[in-house]
């Protein structure tokens, strides 16, 4: 099977441009599905067919969020494999391709979330890519197993997903059977297609439209309106900070449906071990993991300008005579040398000289408050991002430098 797991170097190639090829063909069912809808027109819409449609929504939404999503992607809580398998079959009902796919890329979308190589970030690719277009991709047409080790391993899995429209086309013709042709333009193809969307706009929506509570490292956000729409999961900035909770909404006044229906499920025993996030996690209080405080450190020094730092900085030294400048020649002859040395002398160096571009403590402080929120882990955030910023300046620095001393030789 086709992997699109990606090495280092391979992320280092692409991490600013990622093209993709589109397999069209995939297409024409998506676009057919949604033209059905409008057969209503001779059918006739029934009473019984809306009714036949807000169940099969509710109910397939609920395959999606608690099966796909909060069991086979995250593992937030325990079942059997009975009713793993049901969990599976009731969630493909939706076409939304197979168990494993589903589960896979969406950890992969945790992996590597709003960074170039997410699935389906809008910050890196815009709406339209984020909602439906990478699906229609090559890269993502084949299930990569090595994401999903855990459940690849059951066969009745496997086989499921080597079926992915099999129950969708199962829930077709039984609705046929039991509402005639309304039945199925109506209460399935009218419910397939809003599910379709209400699963897509999380992907699409929750990371441009919403609050923030927590600081993750990426863009999500909590949504009330998506939270509604897809029985909870729009507490997506809750979800990405503690990812394994059954419930996604923290808070007693956050609607999770979800979570409701899996902690009635818990009392009869059919699920169990339901993880919940610490009062901590809840409360803002757990420091940030390294890799959240790398990306968040890394967006606070981005945004700072290192050219006007430099060119600051190189106006001020050629500006001053005597002890400065000698100094500056020492520095930059120590670099070829002993290059840590040399980072060293240029921290002590910008201390003596005023760089106003080159943010002060305070700053960054401030900087950090206006684009953050509250965490216990700000002042570790701050120190890295200024370590960033000064090994963008000195490798700036050494990259003119250099460029200079080339130019000199010829």
């Amino acid at each position: 099977m086709k992997s699109y797991s990606q090495t280092a170097a391979d992320r280092a190639a692409t991490n600013h441009v990622i093209r993709d090829r589109y397999v069209m063909g995939d297409a024409i069912p998506f676009a057919l599905a949604h033209l059905a809808c409008f057969a209503a027109i001779w059918t006739g819409v029934y009473l019984a067919d809306v009714l036949i449609a807000v169940g099969l929504y509710f109910i397939r939404m609920f395959g999606i969020t608690a099966g796909f999503h909060r069991y086979f992607a995250h593992r937030s809580y325990k079942t059997n494999r009975v009713v793993g398998f049901i969990l599976a079959f009731l969630a493909q009902t939706s076409a939304q391709s197979g168990v494993l796919w589903w589960a896979g890329t969406h950890r992969h979308h945790h992996r590597y979330s709003d960074e170039p190589e997410d699935v389906h970030s809008p910050v890196q690719r815009g709406f339209w890519f984020s909602h439906v277009g990478w699906i229609f991709t090559e890269r993502y047409q084949n299930t990569n197993m090595e994401l999903i080790p855990d459940f690849a391993k059951y066969p009745e899995l496997v086989w499921l997903d080597r079926h992915p429209f099999l129950p969708a086309i199962m829930l077709a013709v039984l609705v046929t059977l039991c509402a005639g042709w309304s039945g199925l333009v109506v209460g399935f193809f009218w419910s397939t297609v809003a599910t379709w969307h209400g699963t897509f706009a999380i992907n699409s929506l929750a990371h441009v439209w919403g609050r923030k509570r927590y600081l993750t490292g990426d863009q999500s956000r909590n949504n009330w309106w998506l939270a509604l729409i897809t029985l909870g999961e729009g507490w997506h900035n809750n979800h990405h900070h503690y990812q394994s909770a059954a419930c996604q909404g923290f808070r007693w006044y956050e609607i999770d449906v979800t979570y409701y229906i899996l902690k009635a499920l818990s009392v009869i025993g059919v699920v169990w071990d339901l993880r919940k996030p610490p009062r901590a996690e809840v409360y803002n209080e757990q420091k940030l993991g390294r890799a959240v405080v790398e990306k968040a450190a890394s967006e606070l020094a981005d945004s700072f300008q290192v050219d006007h730092i430099v060119a600051e900085f190189s106006a001020n030294i050629e500006a001053l005579q005597g002890n400065v400048t000698e100094r500056f020649e020492a520095w930059r002859h120590q670099f070829d040398k002993k290059i840590k040395l040399a980072r060293h002398e240029l921290e002590e160096l910008m201390e003596d000289l005023h760089v106003p571009a080159m943010p002060s403590a305070a700053e960054l402080q401030q900087r950090a408050a206006e684009m953050f929120v509250r965490t216990p882990s700000v002042n570790e955030i701050i120190e890295r991002a200024r370590q960033i910023l000064m090994d963008s300046v000195y490798e700036e620095l050494m990259s003119r430098h250099l460029a200079v001393n080339t130019a000199q030789t010829r």
